[in-house]
């Protein structure tokens, strides 16, 4: 039990499934009898008045607590006690139903017998209405005296003003779109209400009297009617949202407010629509009730939220929080049984509760443990049962805890040896005869019960899977799922990776979010074939290693034809997008090469050469295997890549330019006629509509050619990423880098998953080097000082991007070392002296000439372009040993 629940005074349930709303609830002396009652009115008609009379605290109801119980034909959207008949001053109850507004007299008659005193109502007048009503409000309009004036908002937004029993006037709001909340203040003698545009409007009474009324309107014409006295708004404060209630409070010991509940924040204003005070709110609210505070000039406010909790604030400073058996809906303060003060809420499905604040102490005692006695050969087995534990636990120096490393949901991807008999490729628009795929199967094992668990696949575009997204149900404990699907090669260019992983999100029976992934590796012959050796290639490159060459009918079963023994030493391979390469072997040299006519087709072949050679020596229990790289970096050949993609982007800005300027003029060209169509005199269209043609047929043909370089600028982004994989792995291979400094290369140079107009990879990889050549590549400490205040942003030219590649290649050649520590950045400034040269401040600035831009860091040139050898022999790999 809570110590803050809110006191249960009085409750009870009305009706079955009925529902109530804001204005369902109202508590006055509406019998004039001088003590307050309880009315309720629900959407199903029910119209209930109680005067709760509990025994003791806690009580629910008693039969003579229903004073009277009556069901009305429509629904009830509000109640309202006031002095609503004319010539008295006696209260009467206004009932709001859709089309019509009543109000009764509510009288009780004296009882003879036990049963007590008998209510009625009776109906003093009605008014049918019009338009669909929404809500209402009530005050002494004008400034009258003695009476009550009712005001109702439609649902189209009219304002329907009632003079008790005859109507006075409607008038429409402007700018309306859904009515909101209204009140209104006798203090400025103005409605206040909160338009669609989230703003508090205050209007005039005066105002609206004078204004045009609506009655005379046509509906064609309340947008544009601006003639006569027009309705013009007193004030206006944005609230930047939508808003549950309004309330106006004036008392004497403070001044007039106007308080505005939004769905985040509540507001005080003043009564010129200035923001006296503002409260943020943890929680939704549902509900509000500002009243008399003990301390003068301040006013305490009641404000029930969907938490079930109901807050005390005095201005913005909470005084209490209680809990509620329910979500309120609506609250009031009642005097009930000289009782002051007792909050009264309803809920949206009935349950009424009168409740006071206060605590309750907890009177629970522990029981006595029963004395027992203490077996100490027990405590010693277990106490040494527990320091073992201990031990054992401290000898570990795993960083995650045991529950983390035994994973509690594991995904396994199993990628099938061979490529699928019936191929699965959907929509492909590789241009070959056939585009193989492969299988892919994927199990998920949990060791506990997951909740929704979801499966997403990813591969690297152009590859595709044929289903991405799975969605399983609940899996209990050791419990497994497993999916098949197939990859293949939709788009017309060579991937930049044959890599996939599969991501399964879920959540544990505690609500905890939890994400468990697993890699996969695709095989090669997804995207190639065996061919040929190719006789002729424009680059080549050479690959040393510190074992004697293998066999490629060993390391390449799949590609290799295990009856010919030239294949020993030369291997082809063709891509699905027609481009070969030639892997050739050295039969005396530890030399391997690779060769094809585009430099980014060497990638996957050279990736895939490395990874099966080390598989090879890994399973002969060989550990010392290395791969080295003593050629120079193709830079100029890499650059050539670099602005054809830069150039792709361009065309990209120069298309979109276009597209905007026939936008504008199709648009223009379409005002023109539209005004010459609507003109009641014909006027000759002089052409406008051979124009309007013209312009559209350049809006499609530019929208197709920015289409079609969108999709030249996709494969030139693989192709560009296939070639920076390439240079990132001669340059690891080349300084024998590290497993972390690859790491760092690679993030450096492969920042950007997916490139954009808004972040390209050229201005996003010039930051990242850059940041580099000023820190761990850094000379002095002036540079590591300085700070990077670029803004990513396209820039005009390749030149600058190309400057820093260049240099960066400089630094590492010249014995700098990738590290993003301080300490090891300052470390290699003293130990390589002279080493690398600081990098001058306009050597970092576009428009500057840097020396040695072709990279030629040794005397080898191990990847050129040739021009055609009459013949392939078998010791054409030897050619690389060559200088």
């Amino acid at each position: 039990m809570s110590l803050f629940k809110a006191r249960d005074w009085w409750s009870t349930v009305l009706g079955e499934k009925e529902e109530f709303d804001q204005g369902c609830l109202c508590v006055a002396d509406v019998d004039n009898s001088g003590q307050d009652k309880i009315i309720v009115g629900s959407y199903m008609g029910y119209l209930r008045i109680f005067n709760p009379h509990p025994v003791k605290p806690g009580d629910g109801v008693q039969a003579e607590d229903l004073l009277l119980e009556v069901q009305l034909r429509d629904p009830i959207l509000q109640v309202e006690v006031g002095k609503f008949v004319s010539g008295t001053e006696v209260l009467h109850l206004a009932v709001l139903h859709c089309r019509k507004l009543c109000v009764y007299a509510v009288s009780g008659t004296l009882g003879n017998v036990e049963h007590g005193n008998q209510y009625q109502i009776k109906l003093m007048y009605e008014h049918n209405l019009q338009r669909t009503a929404c809500n209402m409000t009530y005050g002494p309009f004008g400034g009258v005296k003695g009476r009550d004036l009712i005001c109702i908002q439609s649902m189209d937004g009219m304002l329907m003003l009632f003079e008790q029993e005859s109507y006075a006037f409607g008038r429409f709001l402007p700018g309306f779109l859904l009515p909101g909340p209204l009140t209104y203040s006798s203090r400025t003698d103005s409605f206040i209400t909160v338009s669609s545009c989230r703003q508090v409007e205050s209007y005039k009474y005066q105002v609206l009297a004078f204004a045009t009324d609506a009655d005379e309107r046509q509906e064609t014409e309340q947008q544009k009617l601006s003639s006569g006295k027009r309705l013009v708004v007193d004030w206006v404060l944005n609230i930047g949202e939508q808003a549950l209630d309004i309330r106006v409070v004036s008392f004497n010991q403070a001044v007039s407010s106007v308080f505005v509940l939004g769905e985040r924040n509540f507001f005080c204003l003043k009564d010129n629509g200035q923001i006296r005070f503002m409260k943020k709110l943890d929680c939704s609210p549902s509900c509000f009730l500002p009243y008399c505070s003990v301390t003068e000039g301040t006013i305490n406010t009641l404000i029930g939220n969907h938490s079930n909790m109901l807050y005390v604030y005095q201005d913005v400073t909470l005084k209490w929080a209680t809990q509620l058996p329910h979500i309120p809906v609506s609250v009031k303060v009642a005097h009930l049984q000289d009782l002051r003060g007792v909050i009264v809420t309803l809920s949206d499905s009935g349950h009424l509760q009168c409740s006071y604040l206060g605590t309750d102490p907890s009177l629970f005692q522990a029981p006595k443990i029963e004395s027992r006695e203490i077996n100490y050969e027990e405590l010693d087995a277990e106490m040494k049962q527990l320091q073992k534990i201990i031990k054992e636990a401290t000898k570990s120096q795993d960083v995650l805890p045991k529950s983390e490393r035994q994973r509690d949901l594991i995904v396994i991807a199993e990628v099938s040896p061979e490529l699928d008999a019936e191929s699965q490729a959907i929509d492909s628009e590789v241009k070959a005869e056939a585009v193989p795929s492969v299988t892919v199967k994927i199990t998920i094992q949990s060791r506990v019960t997951a909740q929704k668990p979801k499966l997403a696949v990813c591969v690297q575009p152009p590859l595709a899977v044929t289903c991405d997204q799975f969605v399983f149900d609940d899996l209990e404990p050791d419990a497994s799922e497993t999916v098949v699907l197939s990859v293949f090669l939709k788009g017309n260019c060579p991937p930049s990776e044959l890599e996939g992983n599969g991501v399964v999100s879920y959540s544990t029976p505690t609500g905890i979010l939890k994400v468990a992934q697993c890699k996969f590796r695709l095989p090669l012959r997804l995207i190639c074939s065996p061919a040929q050796p190719s006789k002729t290639a424009n680059h080549k490159l050479t690959i040393d290693t510190n074992k004697p060459p293998i066999s490629f009918l060993t390391i390449f079963p799949d590609f290799a034809d295990q009856s010919e023994d030239d294949q020993s030493n030369a291997l082809g391979f063709q891509f699905l997008t027609g481009s070969k390469i030639t892997l050739l072997a050295s039969k005396t040299s530890q030399r391997y090469r690779i060769q094809s006519d585009q430099l980014e087709d060497l990638w996957l072949i050279t990736k895939e050469l490395t990874l099966r050679l080390e598989e090879h020596f890994k399973k002969q229990n060989c550990k010392d295997f290395v791969c080295t790289f003593s050629g120079s970096i193709p830079l100029q050949e890499y650059f050539e890549l670099i602005d054809r993609h830069f150039e792709l982007r361009l065309n990209a800005e120069k298309f979109q330019e276009l597209l905007s300027e026939r936008a504008v003029q199709f648009r223009a060209i379409e005002r023109r006629l539209l005004t010459r169509f609507k003109d009641k005199t014909p006027a000759p269209l002089q052409h406008l509509d051979t124009l309007l043609e013209g312009t559209f047929r350049e809006v499609i043909a530019l929208a197709d050619a920015a289409e079609e370089n969108q999709a030249n600028v996709f494969q030139a982004f693989t192709k560009l990423k296939s070639a920076t994989h390439l240079v990132v792995m001669l340059i690891s291979l080349w300084q024998k880098l590290s497993t972390d400094q690859v790491a760092l290369l690679e993030a450096t140079f492969l920042p950007l998953a997916q490139d954009t107009q808004e972040l390209g990879w050229e201005e996003t990889v010039d930051a990242a080097i850059s940041y580099l050549l000023r820190t761990c590549l850094s000379k002095s400490p002036k540079e590591q000082a300085m700070t990077l205040t670029n803004q990513l942003c396209m820039p005009k030219d390749t030149s600058r991007l190309k400057k820093h590649i260049t240099l960066l290649c400089d630094r590492l050649a010249k014995g700098g070392r990738l590290s993003l520590s301080t300490e090891t950045a300052a470390q290699q400034t003293v130990v390589v002296p002279g080493g690398c040269t600081t990098i001058p401040e306009s050597d970092l600035e576009e428009g500057t000439s840097v020396p040695g831009t072709a990279a030629t860091f040794t005397n080898h040139k191990h990847i050129t372009k040739q021009k055609s050898k009459p013949g392939l022999s078998e010791d054409a790999a030897e050619e690389a040993e060559k200088p």
